[in-house]
C-alpha cells in the first residue's frame, strides 16, 4: 500500500492488508451481501469498522457519503471505494467485481430455473422465509448506523424529516439528500458541535481503538487529486463503453435485443439516485410496457430472486437481461439459454460501468476534503438522512412481507402473514438481544420456509 505509516502513539493498530487478505475479504463478502443495501452496508462496517479495524468510522462514513450522492448503487460504490483507498485503482475493481460477480453467477443459474422450469414451490418457499429475515437486517442497519451517527437533536430532527419525506409525501431521493445537505449546512452555523464530525465519536481507546486507516491518516499518495489523471480515466471508460456498444452493434445489429439493452441500462445507471426502488418504474416502463421484453409477473418473480440473492438489489437488471434475451432470442431458437445469459452479462456491465468510474475518478477530490468542516457539515446531514431512509425501506419492506395481498388501514389484520411476523420477531431478537450474525439467520430463514412448504 502506498500509504504512510501510522502516526506513533497509537498501540494495537492492526497490520495494513496485504492484496490477497483483501482480495479474499471482498471474495466472501460477494457471496455473503444480502439484506439490500442497508445490511449489505452494515455488513461492511461490522467487518472493516469493528472487527477489522481497517478504516476507522468517521473515514467510513465519508466515504459513504460521497456514495449516497451518486447515481448507482451505493453498496457496489462503497465497496469500490474502500478497496481504491486501501490498494489503489486494482484494489478498488477487485473490490467492486467480487461484490457483483457472485451475485451475476447465482441470479444466471436461478433465472434459467426458472425459465426452463416455472414455479419451483422449493424456491418460492425459501425465498418467502427470507423476507421477514431481510425486514429485521434492514431495520437492525438502521439502528446501528442511528446509534453512532443521531448524537444531537439537529440530526434526529434530519432523520425524522427524510423519514416523513419519503413515507407521508413520496419526496424524490436527491430532493432529500439535497435538503439534508442544506440543513447541514445552516445546522453547522446554528450548532456547529452537531456538525463538526466528531461528536459522535467517542475519542476513548475501548470506544474507537485505533484503525488501519484511521482519522488522522493522511490520504495515501494514489489518493491525491491530479487533473491529468482524472482526464485520463474518463477517457478511458469512455472508450470501453463505447467499444462494447460497438462490438454488440456488429454481433446482432444497431437495432437489436442487446444493443437496445446496452443503451437502456446505460441509461438507467445515471439516474439511479435512491437505489434500486428509485430505478425500477423506469425499467419496468421500457422493458416491459415499451419493448415488451418480459411481463410484469415476472419482473415481480425478479424483484424476489434479486432481494434474497447476495449483492445490490440493483441485480435485478441481470434477471431482466436475461428474460429478455431468452424470450428474444437474438443467437437462434437452439440457443435461448446463451442468449440469456449474454442478456444477464450485458444488463450488469452496462449498469455497473459508470459505479467505477465514478469511484475511480472522483475518490481522490472527496478523500482532500475529510478534515474540511466546510464538508464534513453537509455530509453529516447526510448520515442522519440516510438513517430515516433506511427505516422507511424497512417499512416498505414490513408492508409487502407481511401483508402479500396488500395492506388495508381499515383493516390491518385482514391478509395479515402471522407466519412472516413471528419469524420477523425471532430474527429481531437473535439480531438485538444475541447478536446472531446476518448470514446464519438468512440461511435459517430460507430453511424454515422450505420446511414450511415441504411440510403444507
Amino acid at each position: 500500500m502506498d500509504r504512510p505509516p501510522a502516526p506513533k502513539g497509537a498501540p494495537g493498530r492492526p497490520a495494513a492488508p496485504s492484496r490477497a487478505e483483501a482480495f479474499r475479504f471482498w471474495l466472501k463478502l460477494g457471496f455473503v451481501s444480502f439484506g439490500g443495501p442497508a445490511g449489505q452496508i452494515a455488513i461492511m462496517h461490522r467487518e472493516l469498522v469493528d472487527r477489522r479495524r481497517w478504516i476507522s468510522e468517521r473515514r467510513f462514513l465519508h466515504a459513504l457519503n460521497y456514495c449516497m450522492l451518486l447515481p448507482g448503487p451505493e453498496a457496489t460504490q462503497l465497496a469500490t471505494y474502500l478497496g481504491w483507498l486501501m490498494h489503489r485503482t486494482w484494489g478498488g475493481i477487485v473490490a467492486g467485481a467480487l461484490f457483483v460477480l457472485p451475485s451475476l453467477a447465482i441470479l444466471i443459474a436461478l433465472s434459467w430455473i426458472y425459465m426452463s422450469h416455472g414455479h419451483v414451490p422449493a424456491i418460492a418457499g425459501a425465498l418467502a422465509g427470507v423476507k421477514p429475515i431481510v425486514v429485521a437486517i434492514v431495520l437492525h442497519a438502521a439502528w446501528r448506523i442511528g446509534r453512532r451517527t443521531l448524537h444531537h437533536p439537529w440530526l434526529w430532527a434530519i432523520a425524522i424529516g427524510a423519514f416523513v419525506a419519503l413515507e407521508g409525501f413520496d419526496a424524490p431521493f436527491p430532493a432529500i439528500v439535497a435538503a439534508a445537505a442544506l440543513a447541514g449546512f445552516a445546522g453547522s452555523r446554528l450548532a456547529p458541535r452537531a456538525f463538526s464530525g466528531g461528536g459522535g465519536h467517542a475519542s476513548s481507546a475501548d470506544a474507537h481503538p485505533p484503525a488501519v486507516i484511521d482519522d488522522d491518516t493522511p490520504p495515501p499518495a494514489h489518493a491525491r487529486w491530479s487533473r491529468g489523471h482524472f482526464a485520463v480515466l474518463v477517457a478511458t471508460f469512455v472508450a470501453i463503453w463505447a467499444a462494447a456498444i460497438a462490438a454488440l452493434a456488429a454481433a446482432t445489429g444497431a437495432h437489436g435485443s442487446l444493443a437496445a439493452m446496452a443503451w437502456l441500462f446505460s441509461k438507467a445507471a445515471l439516474v439511479t439516485f435512491g437505489g434500486a426502488y428509485a430505478v425500477l418504474p423506469y425499467i419496468v416502463q421500457n422493458a416491459v410496457e415499451h419493448h415488451g421484453w418480459l411481463t410484469a409477473a415476472q419482473m415481480i418473480d425478479g424483484l424476489a430472486l434479486g432481494e434474497t440473492t447476495p449483492g445490490p438489489l440493483i441485480m435485478v437488471v441481470a434477471f431482466v437481461g436475461f428474460v429478455a434475451s431468452w424470450t428474444q432470442a437474438p443467437f437462434g431458437p437452439d440457443a435461448i439459454a446463451a442468449a440469456g445469459i449474454a442478456g444477464a452479462v450485458v444488463a450488469t456491465f452496462f449498469t455497473f460501468l459508470p459505479s467505477f468510474l465514478f469511484i475511480l475518478a472522483g475518490a481522490p477530490l472527496v478523500e482532500t476534503t475529510h478534515g474540511d468542516v466546510r464538508v464534513t457539515a453537509p455530509l453529516a446531514g447526510i448520515t442522519a438522512a440516510v438513517v430515516g431512509v433506511i427505516a422507511s425501506l424497512a417499512v416498505f419492506f414490513a408492508a409487502h412481507v407481511f401483508w402479500p395481498g396488500g395492506f388495508a388501514a381499515s383493516r390491518p389484520l385482514d391478509g395479515l402473514d402471522v407466519w412472516g411476523v413471528a419469524t420477523f420477531a425471532v430474527a429481531l431478537v437473535a439480531l438485538f438481544r444475541f447478536g446472531v450474525g446476518m448470514i446464519p439467520l438468512v440461511f435459517a430463514g430460507a430453511a424454515a420456509g422450505l420446511a414450511r412448504v415441504l411440510a403444507g
